[in-house]
C-alpha cells in the first residue's frame, strides 16, 4: 500500500466496492452491491528505527475492525522487532490483500476457509531481511484461535474463519507459533513457505483448580491442535501472471472437540489454487494501462479426513473455476468483472457473476 508521507506522519488506504450475483439454476437471486470494505492505512515514525503502523477498515459500511495495529523497532535489515496486532504470514493474500494487487472481484477461496484472510492475532516477534542471499522472514508468537467460549467456534462449514480472535477482548490459554521464509533472488519470481502452529484457545481453562482433574480433562476435550503449512509462488514475466498456493492443515483432537461441542471439524484440511493471467496491452506501447484476463483453477475441502465423524459432509468439498478480466487504469485503480463456477462433491453447483472496483493510495 502507498503511504502519503508529510515527514514523520503518513497515510494510506484501500477501498473495494462489489457486485455479487447467483445464477444458472432453477431459482431467481437478487443480486448484492456493497462497499465491501474501506481501509485507511496510518503510520507514524517517531524516529528512522521506531515506528507504529495501523490499518482501521469498514466493512460493509457498518462493521468496523482494526486490521492491524503493531510497533516495530528496526534493529539492522535483519532484524525488526514487533508487538501488536499481527497478520499472520501465511501465503500471499493475507498480506497482499489490496484489490488492485490480485486477480478476480474477489479473494481465492481458501483464503477465507483454509487460512481465513484477513487473519490477524495479537502477539509479538521478529521480522528481517537478508539481502544478500535474498530472503526474507518473520516469527511471531500470538494468541491462537477462540475454539470454544460457551459454544464452539470451528466446524466443517466455515473452517477455523470463526474462530480469528482479531484483538477484539481477545484471551490466550497457550500460545501459537507462526513463521514465514520468502526468496526473492530470481527476478519476476517470489517463492514462499509458511507454517503454523498451536492449540485453539478455551475459555474453560479459566479459574481451573490446578487440582481438579475433571475439570482440567474437560478444557482439555474444547481445544484442538493446529498444524498449518503453505507454499505460494509468484511470477511475472513480460505481461504473463502466474501465481500459485496450497494450504494443508491437520487438526488433532477433533474427535474429543467435536464429542464434546457438537461441531463437525475435520482432521485434515486442504486447499490449492493456481492462477494465469496476461496483460494483453502490453505489447502497445503507447497504453499505459493493463488489461489482463485470467483464468484460475481452485480447490478447498475443509473434511479432507475426519476422526469420529460418521461421514464426511461432501457439502464441504468445492472445486472452482474463475475466469474474468481486470482494466488497471492505473497501478492503484483497477475495474474487474469475472465469473465462478462452484461445483461441490454433493453434486450441488452454483455460478456466480461478479463485478467491482478496487483502488489503493
Amino acid at each position: 500500500m502507498l503511504l502519503q508521507s508529510n515527514k514523520k506522519f503518513s497515510i494510506g488506504g484501500y477501498a473495494q466496492i462489489d457486485y455479487n450475483q447467483v445464477f444458472g439454476n432453477s431459482k431467481y437471486h437478487n443480486g448484492t452491491l456493497d462497499v465491501h470494505r474501506l481501509v485507511i492505512l496510518m503510520a507514524y515514525n517517531f524516529n528512522n528505527r521506531l515506528k507504529f503502523i495501523t490499518e482501521i477498515e469498514y466493512e460493509h459500511v457498518k462493521e468496523v475492525y482494526i486490521e492491524q495495529a503493531f510497533v516495530q523497532y528496526k534493529l539492522n535489515n535483519l532484524i525488526n522487532i514487533r508487538a501488536g496486532l499481527l497478520l499472520i504470514p501465511m501465503g500471499i493474500i493475507n498480506e497482499y490483500h489490496e484489490p488492485p494487487s490480485f486477480n478476480g472481484v474477489e479473494r481465492p477461496y481458501i483464503d477465507n476457509y483454509i487460512a481465513p484472510t484477513t487473519w490477524r492475532e495479537l502477539g509479538f516477534g521478529i521480522s528481517g531481511n537478508h539481502i544478500s542471499s535474498s530472503l526474507k522472514y518473520q516469527l511471531y508468537i500470538v494468541n491462537g484461535f477462540n475454539g470454544y467460549d460457551g459454544s464452539p467456534n470451528l466446524n466443517g462449514k466455515y473452517g477455523l474463519r470463526k474462530g480469528r480472535q482479531k484483538g477484539a477482548a481477545s484471551y490466550i490459554s497457550s500460545p501459537n507459533y507462526t513463521a514465514k521464509l520468502e526468496y526473492y533472488g530470481i527476478r519476476g519470481l517470489n517463492i514462499g513457505l509458511s507454517g503454523y502452529y498451536g492449540n485453539s484457545q478455551s475459555s474453560l481453562y479459566d479459574e481451573i483448580a490446578k487440582e481438579d482433574l475433571s475439570a482440567i480433562s474437560k478444557a482439555d476435550s474444547s481445544i484442538v491442535t493446529i498444524s498449518m503449512l503453505g507454499m505460494d509462488a509468484r511470477y511475472n514475466f513480460k505481461g504473463f501472471q502466474l501465481r500459485g498456493q496450497i494450504y494443508i492443515s491437520s487438526i488433532s483432537n477433533t474427535e474429543q472437540y467435536n464429542t464434546f461441542t457438537g461441531s463437525d471439524l475435520g482432521s485434515n484440511m486442504l486447499g490449492y489454487y493456481i492462477e494465469a493471467g496476461y496483460n494483453i496491452f502490453r505489447p502497445l506501447s503507447n497504453i499505459k494501462s493493463q488489461l489482463i484476463p485470467f483464468i484460475r483453477y481452485g480447490y478447498y475441502n475443509t473434511q479432507q479426513s475426519v476422526t469420529g465423524l460418521t461421514q464426511k459432509n461432501l457439502a464441504y468439498e468445492n472445486t472452482i473455476l474463475t475466469a474474468g478480466i481486470g482494466w488497471m487504469i492505473s497501478p492503484k485503480v483497477v475495474v474487474k468483472s469475472d465469473v465462478q463456477f462452484l461445483q461441490s462433491a454433493d453434486n450441488s453447483s452454483t455460478q456466480i457473476y461478479n463485478a467491482g472496483i478496487g483502488i489503493m493510495f
